[in-house]
């Protein structure tokens, strides 16, 4: 979404982790995504460091206004860490034994709550703008409510599932979440140019 939308064209290649091509390995050995390789070989394989990257090339709304402040920096922070953690338990509970998937769900509450709180004050969690810190927290609460989206709809976060639906429906995530062929070595790159629908 950052690339997106700071107008970055840029070459992509769509990688299933289960069947990972070496050219990800050889340039990042972390072998997870995302990773963006810059023209002249420098590497950034954070998700945060390629948002801020990306808005550092062009930030037309000012999405990065306010990221030096103490409550963006604990937001994003408490989000990659303890929630990230809750949320991964919750997904995938059959493999964290002995608690059900409502104790893990119940540990990810904690942090919607602050999240339910933030937008009691603001239309957006830090301000009547988009932030930062809205796009960097806002692919992990989706995750959260697709697991169990009849719950999520019906839980006490009305604000919250506003701000989420807002999301889903701008037409930045829309255009951004076109599904690709898995890419392999020696396919054809695929160039995404900012403001055209990528085939």
């Amino acid at each position: 979404m950052a690339l997106r939308y700071a107008a970055i064209d840029y070459e992509l290649r769509e990688v299933f982790l289960g069947d990972k091509p070496s050219a990800l390995l050889r340039v990042s050995s972390k072998g997870t995504v995302p990773v963006l390789c810059l023209p002249g070989g420098n590497v950034i394989d954070e998700s945060l460091d390629v948002m801020r990257w990306a808005l550092t090339q062009h930030d037309p709304d000012g999405w990065l206004r306010d990221e030096w402040r103490t409550e963006t920096r604990s937001l994003v922070e408490e989000n990659d860490s303890e929630f990230m953690r809750h949320l991964e338990h919750y997904k995938y509970w059959e493999r964290f034994p002995p608690h059900p998937q409502s104790h893990y769900r119940m540990q990810a509450e904690t942090f919607l709550l602050r999240l339910e709180q933030c937008l009691a004050r603001n239309r957006y969690l830090l301000s009547a703008k988009l932030t930062f810190a809205d796009v960097a927290i806002f692919p992990f609460v989706r995750q959260l409510a697709l697991v169990d989206k009849t719950w999520f709809d019906q839980a006490p976060f009305p604000r919250l599932q506003i701000w989420l639906q807002t999301f889903l429906e701008s037409s930045l995530f829309v255009e951004v979440m076109q599904r690709f062929p898995g890419w392999q070595e020696g396919d054809v790159p695929m160039n995404i140019i900012p403001g055209a629908v990528a085939a």
